[in-house]
């Protein structure tokens, strides 16, 4: 979602990738017999939003959700995207209101009461979990001093969204804190208060562990270097041709989480223009999710969109680029996300004996 006002219309060949990270080559993603019913998800940006959308689309098995520089729940799908179903069309007007009025607020701040009433219409439609199991979730967001990409109302809307919606005072945080419009970290990544790629900032505090400690509560220490694996993986598993994936993801497999099930998972999810393609694995590797997960048996999912020529930035989907059903549980993006959370929660293969 960096930069959005151009919102992926229309694309350049001054857009083209940088060289992705060395070759690896891919493997299946694993299945760890993780427990289903406490995964979570981040995200940055427009992983915010998508964060978002996947955490209500599937609140009976999310408990928590952190929103880094996001707003409220369908806040981009416009009155007009609902009445004509011509996707082109209808797609264009949610992306001048997603830039107009969900990232800046030059066309009005977002209505949390109408964007409330949405999300109950899925849910009664089925498209959407019950709305009341949001009263069990614990919800972080984010908003930087210097973040000029997502202004602070949008945040504050969202805060307002999931209010309204259900979810306690005292399971809703709130930091208005320093950086820009980046992912913070005590350590690693580039000058605090840059927002630029690779959209990680130094700014002195832990957001992996503010985020992890207010969905599942308190933390263990985290461990010096990553003691697990790094894993990628083939998305093409769970992805269709036009859903805006990229051909791997990342998984972080502690130790523990590979010799005994039980682990929860976490999705984090990148920013516009902060994919492996764009960027490597900063937002990977520096960020502090894995670190954390060693000692706290969280196994961290990061899957990856692709760039292309409707989105040229690889922004998650929030407006619908990928169809204008993009909010419930057969949209195309979260049903992906959802194949391989559910995947990671299968038991363990036996080995077979030759």
């Amino acid at each position: 979602m960096m930069r959005l006002p151009a919102l992926c219309l229309v694309a350049t060949l001054s857009m083209v990738l940088a060289a992705p990270c060395a070759s690896r080559a891919a493997e299946m993603l694993p299945q760890l017999g993780t427990e289903l019913s406490q995964t979570s998800v981040s995200g940055l940006s427009s992983g915010a939003y998508m964060a978002g959308q996947f955490e209500i689309a599937h609140a009976d098995n999310v408990v928590g959700v952190g929103i880094v520089a996001g707003g409220p729940y369908a806040c981009a799908e416009t009155s007009y995207a609902r009445l004509f179903r011509f996707w082109a069309t209808a797609m264009a007007q949610n992306a001048i209101q997603a830039a107009q009025s969900c990232m800046k607020t030059l066309g009005g701040r977002p209505n949390p009461e109408k964007l409330v009433a949405r999300a109950r219409e899925l849910a009664e439609e089925g498209q959407i979990d019950d709305l009341a199991t949001l009263a069990k979730h614990h919800v972080y967001l984010y908003s930087g001093d210097k973040d000029e990409t997502v202004s602070r109302p949008v945040v504050e809307a969202a805060k307002r969204f999931y209010g309204l919606a259900g979810v306690p005072p005292g399971n809703l945080a709130m930091e208005l804190g320093r950086g820009g419009h980046a992912f913070i970290t005590e350590e690693g990544g580039a000058a605090c208060g840059l927002s630029e790629p690779p959209f990680v900032s130094d700014c002195d505090y832990d957001q992996a562990r503010a985020i992890l400690g207010w969905i599942y509560g308190p933390l263990h220490p985290a461990s010096d270097q990553p003691q697990g694996t790094f894993i990628v993986f083939e998305q093409a598993s769970f992805t269709e041709p036009g859903e805006g994936f990229a051909d791997e993801g990342v998984v972080y497999v502690p130790p523990s989480c590979r010799t005994t099930p039980g682990c929860k998972v976490h999705l984090a999810l990148h920013g516009c223009q902060q994919s492996r393609a764009r960027i490597g694995e900063e937002f990977i590797r520096k960020t502090g999710y894995a670190e954390l997960a060693d000692t706290n048996r969280l196994v961290i999912l990061f899957p990856q969109v692709a760039a292309n020529t409707i989105n040229p930035q690889g922004c998650w989907d929030w407006w619908g680029y990928t169809g204008l059903d993009y909010l419930g549980k057969d949209a195309a993006q979260i049903s992906a996300l959802w194949k391989m959370v559910t995947h990671l929660s299968k038991p363990t293969p036996s080995p077979t004996l030759e």
